[in-house]
């Protein structure tokens, strides 16, 4: 085993220009490492980069520079190896209609040159919960049951890393914790699972580690709890009833600042303190409130937090 899955050096990709459109630049500079054995989550908004970035692992987008390693097989040196290290279930349900089930598994094995004797073509319809459906087309299937069968068809030649990309997006319940068993028992099996999405509550429950692309760059990369103990942060906002002359309450584990419209923004931990405690300490210091609201953290918040290392609940946000 290597010690990381994936090494991502320098990695850029410029899509060219479009018309009147100028040249795209997609992912510019991407440095990044997934160690083996991980449940590693790539967080960021639509058109963050991630799909190119993952498809440039795949093999299916020519990067523009840098350098990758799948399983210590350089993209540029070992093509077939590392294409043959990682196994990817794409957003998008490609797959042709007019095969059976079965038949896209076996399909896809011999594509990667699996010999018939070594395919795991039912084990896999059984993981995925399409044993009963192996005869059936593909067009016949319901939209689940093709999602299913996208993973199926990662798995035909046992990558030893599995890229998940958006796998739960439109998806219901049943499917997603079908999906969520099927990735804990491949990753406790020793497989490497990278997962990418924009939902926070998915990474913080699956997720070792996560990294967060935003614009084509790396903005940040930690451990889930770590990255999350920033999501932590909470603001009350307090409006006094009238202009305050003397020092505010020193409060343990809070940081105050006052606001252009003479507010005052109390920023914390929720693990550490409670609203409560704020207010107690401001009666206590005779401080009379008009007003008082909180404001939590958002995905934009966190990435402002990370890359400018402010507060994230330092500035109000405009609704919509």
């Amino acid at each position: 085993m290597t010690r990381n899955a994936i090494e991502i050096t320098g990695l850029r990709k410029t899509y060219a220009a479009q018309g009147n459109q100028p040249p795209k630049e997609a992912l510019k500079g991407i440095d990044l490492s997934i160690p083996a054995g991980s449940i590693f989550g790539l967080l960021g908004p639509n058109g963050a980069g991630k799909s190119t970035l993952i498809n440039i692992l795949a093999g299916l987008v020519l990067k523009s520079a840098g350098n990758v390693k799948i399983w210590g097989f350089d993209q540029d040196v070992n093509p077939r190896q590392s294409r043959a290290s990682i196994g990817v279930m794409p957003q998008e349900l490609n797959m042709d209609p007019f095969f059976t089930a079965r038949g896209s598994l076996d399909v896809q094995a011999g594509l990667y040159g699996v010999p018939k004797s070594q395919r795991k073509t039912n084990e896999i319809l059984e993981m995925i919960g399409l044993t009963d459906k192996a005869d059936a087309y593909a067009r016949a299937l319901s939209g689940g049951m093709r999602r299913r069968l996208l993973l199926g068809k990662a798995l035909v030649h046992s990558p030893q890393v599995l890229v998940l990309d958006e796998p739960t997006a439109g998806v219901d319940i049943e499917l997603r914790q079908m999906l969520w068993r099927n990735v804990r028992r491949l990753n406790e099996q020793g497989m490497t699972i990278i997962l990418t999405t924009h939902y926070l509550e998915e990474a913080q429950e699956m997720c070792d580690e996560i990294a967060i692309i935003n614009h084509g760059e790396l903005i940040v990369r930690d451990t889930t709890e770590a990255l999350l103990g920033r999501l932590d942060a909470k603001t009350l906002v307090i409006t006094p009833e009238q202009d305050l002359t003397g020092p505010l309450p020193d409060i343990p584990d809070v940081e105050v600042s006052t606001r252009a419209d003479g507010s005052l923004a109390f920023d914390y931990r929720k693990s550490d303190t409670s609203p409560r405690r704020i207010l107690d300490a401001l009666y206590q210091a005779g401080i009379s409130i008009d007003d008082v609201k909180t404001e939590e953290p958002d995905l934009e918040d966190v990435f402002l937090a990370l890359t400018h290392g402010a507060h994230t609940g330092g500035t109000a946000k405009a609704a919509g």
